[in-house]
């Protein structure tokens, strides 16, 4: 892959992408290698697979790190690692090799081991690490990432100035499905058991408290509201062209799958989507959307579902 071009002013970009989202490698995906070659296997050599979901072009990146670290999630196309030995969290962005340092899991696991009794100590890292949603946040002085911890319902914070990670007063609601990362904030969805309605909230970075007391993550607010009889469960968002999305069924018996835009709902406008954009929708635990010129057979308007539904 070529190096990183110059930005306006001359810099190079791999300079300035911990500051600047428009150098995040967005909309590309690692591969899954399968044959048992997972990233970091001696015969892969350090190489790892990277597709656009946008053009299907494919490039290879080699990623020593892989060596010691695995990735748990992604962020704007940067990816989240952890290295094993330590618990650090570290941010990499696959084609230029820069790294932004966090704090190690290890200091939540006090917090946290009433919650993990039953796993054995040496596996509550793995174990709390295996199911996350991250976010980040970019500035010139740091790095803000939000980790939604889907073990525990709980989410941690740090930036990359910090020694440790900060843990919620509050947890989302148990049961729901591991949240929806965009644009630095994070998005959940629960049901109203006794209304039948769907609620959306949203979690917002964490914000200074007052001039010395440090930094407060306040709990998810509600933003939409989707009525009885518009949704039926399950129900799936993914971000689609800069757009969270909200996917289900209209009626039980499942015949019709409806979408709905989040920005729709918070202004309160309940219609389904009629296009979306020629995109196909892969629904799973974590879902995605491809553009229809990425995939070797273009397909139009698809949600495909890897769950039961």
């Amino acid at each position: 892959m070529p190096p990183p071009a110059p930005g306006a002013d001359g810099a190079p970009v791999a300079d300035r992408w911990a500051s600047d989202p428009r150098f995040h490698p967005r909309r590309w995906m690692m591969l899954p290698e399968g044959h048992g070659l997972h990233p970091g296997h001696p015969a892969l050599r350090g190489y790892i697979r990277f597709l656009n979901l946008d053009t299907g072009t494919m490039v290879r990146a080699q990623i020593p790190l892989f060596s010691d670290n695995c990735a748990i999630d992604s962020v704007d196309g940067l990816l989240l690692l952890l290295r094993e030995e330590d618990s650090v969290v570290r941010l990499l962005h696959p084609f230029t090799g820069d790294v932004a340092e966090l704090p190690p899991l290890a200091n939540l696991l006090p917090q946290l081991a009433p919650m993990l009794y039953n796993c054995p100590v040496p596996q509550r890292i793995r174990r709390l690490a295996g199911i996350v949603s991250a976010s980040a946040s970019f500035s010139s002085e740091a790095i803000t990432v939000m980790l939604a911890l889907h073990e525990v319902h709980h989410v941690a914070f740090a930036t990359t100035l910090d020694r440790q990670w900060t843990l919620s007063s509050w947890k989302y609601q148990l049961g729901s499905r591991p949240p929806v990362s965009s644009r630095g904030n994070l998005y959940l969805m629960q049901k109203v058991i006794l209304q039948g309605a769907i609620q959306v909230f949203q979690i917002d970075p964490p914000v200074r408290d007052g001039v010395d007391s440090g930094c407060v993550l306040h709990p998810p607010k509600l933003i939409a509201t989707v009525p009885k009889g518009n949704l039926i469960t399950p129900i799936y968002m993914v971000e689609c062209d800069s757009e969270i999305l909200l996917i289900g069924h209209k009626y039980f018996y499942m015949s019709q799958i409806v979408v709905y835009k989040l920005a729709d709902l918070v202004l309160q406008k309940c219609v389904p989507m009629k296009s979306i954009g020629g995109n196909t929708l892969f629904i799973s635990e974590r879902s995605l959307s491809v553009a229809s010129k990425a995939l070797p057979t273009p397909m139009g308007d698809n949600v495909i579902c890897f769950e039961p539904t």
